[in-house]
């Protein structure tokens, strides 16, 4: 009854248009009429106490980064070392595509704002080359759900906050899996390029690649200053999340010298609004965890799912599946909050590793980025290429069944994660 009650409310609030955190207040503040506990102060207190948390700073800090890196020209140099690299061979731009995405996802962790950069920057060089646009432009989305996985990512800073595990260990475990993406992504894409008769790039010769691999440098060494930093004990994420914007600051003021006032203040002022946007839905949402805890749903869950808890691989099955159907009616992190609290228990009783859980997680909510109806990476791509949504969904599906199949490889096979995970930290 209790699971009826809260799912009944936050769909029924969802329902009549009401933004995702009211919504999640809503189902908590039915959940509190249901237990005869209603009190406006604790809802307040946890309201508060949802956001006063340390490791949660490292978000707004991200979301600057990313902010500045697009604003300063970091995120165009890198698209340029990804021409030198490969775009003269067939298929050029689209491998050109999937390395830039790979390399701007270590730098901002926003599958939206990596996605509508890479997007601006190569959907008019493809259209001019001759390429098919909706199969472009769902593959710039595709390579833009890698942002979600590889460190550093928001959605990972987000669930470490909710799961309570550590961030460190999570970034460093998304490294391999989403590194498989990217090459997921390559094959696909290669088997994709027989079809194409667009025009090739012609070959950057040796300066026109140390020339690219010069200006491109300074956006290349980030993620191994983040990572690295991270991995040696340097900085906590946190403490990386600032570094990555002073380091942005400097190199897009004074290498670059692109990144000028108005510049700064427009990606501050985005990134506020941003930052406010999330924090809100981390307050609300973490208030509604402490109430799901309260109203004991996770052992619900569980007893639900307790046929399957002799067998993990078969319960990974079933949770992949859930969390699948609803990442095509909510957005990632909306998914991640709500469902985070209900499912760890679960995970944790059945002796599953909660680092590899919750790359897999995390994971299966990036992919839901491009599944329709919400698909929001989706129609930012579409948006951006000026293509019509269902055009895109047809380019983006042999993309989007190699990601499933990915997926489905992990379940089966989770020491592909685990162990590269335990190597790294």
């Amino acid at each position: 009854m209790t699971i009826l009650i809260f799912a009944l409310s936050l769909l029924g609030a969802m329902s009549l248009g009401m933004p995702i955190a009211f919504a999640l207040l809503v189902s908590g503040v039915a959940l509190m009429f249901h237990l005869d506990n209603f009190d406006t102060q604790i809802l307040a207190q946890n309201l508060l106490e949802g956001v006063n948390n340390f490791p949660l700073m490292a978000v707004p800090f991200f979301i600057l980064a990313g902010a500045l890196m697009n604003a300063g020209g970091l995120s165009a140099r890198i698209v340029r070392v990804a021409t030198a690299l490969v775009g003269h061979v067939r298929g050029g731009l689209g491998y050109v595509a999937i390395l830039a995405a790979t390399f701007i996802a270590s730098l901002s962790g926003s599958a939206v704002a990596d996605s509508a950069a890479v997007a601006a920057l190569l959907i008019p060089m493809m259209r001019n080359a001759g390429y098919g646009v909706p199969r472009a432009a769902g593959l710039i989305a595709s390579g833009g759900v890698i942002a979600p996985v590889i460190p550093p990512s928001i959605a990972i800073i987000i669930f470490g906050v909710t799961a309570q595990l550590s961030i460190t260990k999570l970034f460093l475990a998304g490294i391999a899996p989403g590194l498989m993406m990217a090459v997921a992504l390559t094959c696909t894409w290669a088997l994709c390029a027989k079809k194409e008769t667009a025009v090739t790039i012609g070959r950057f010769d040796g300066s026109e690649l140390a020339a690219a691999l010069y200006e491109g440098i300074w956006a290349l060494l980030l993620p191994v200053i983040i990572i690295g930093g991270m991995r040696f004990g340097f900085f906590t994420p946190t403490e990386a999340a600032v570094v990555a914007v002073i380091y942005a600051l400097l190199i897009g003021m004074l290498v670059h010298r692109e990144l000028t006032l108005r510049k700064l203040y427009d990606a501050m002022l985005d990134s506020a609004k941003t930052s406010s946007a999330v924090l809100f839905l981390m307050a609300c949402s973490l208030s509604s965890a402490w109430l799901i805890t309260i109203a004991e749903i996770p052992g619900q869950v569980t007893e639900l799912l307790s046929p399957f808890m002799d067998s993990p691989i078969l319960l990974m099955l079933i949770i992949m599946l859930l969390v699948m159907i609803v990442g095509t009616a909510l957005d990632l992190i909306p998914t991640i909050m709500i469902m985070t609290p209900v499912l760890m228990p679960t995970v944790l009783e059945a002796g599953i590793d909660p680092i590899y859980f919750g790359v897999m997680f995390i994971m299966n909510n990036a992919i839901g980025l491009l599944t329709p109806p919400v698909g929001t990476v989706l129609n930012v791509v579409a948006g951006v290429s000026r293509q019509s949504l269902d055009k895109v969904i047809v380019g983006v599906w042999p993309f989007l069944l190699s990601f499933m199949l990915l997926l489905l490889t992990f379940v089966i096979f989770p020491q592909l994660i685990i162990v590269p995970a335990r190597w790294l930290y």
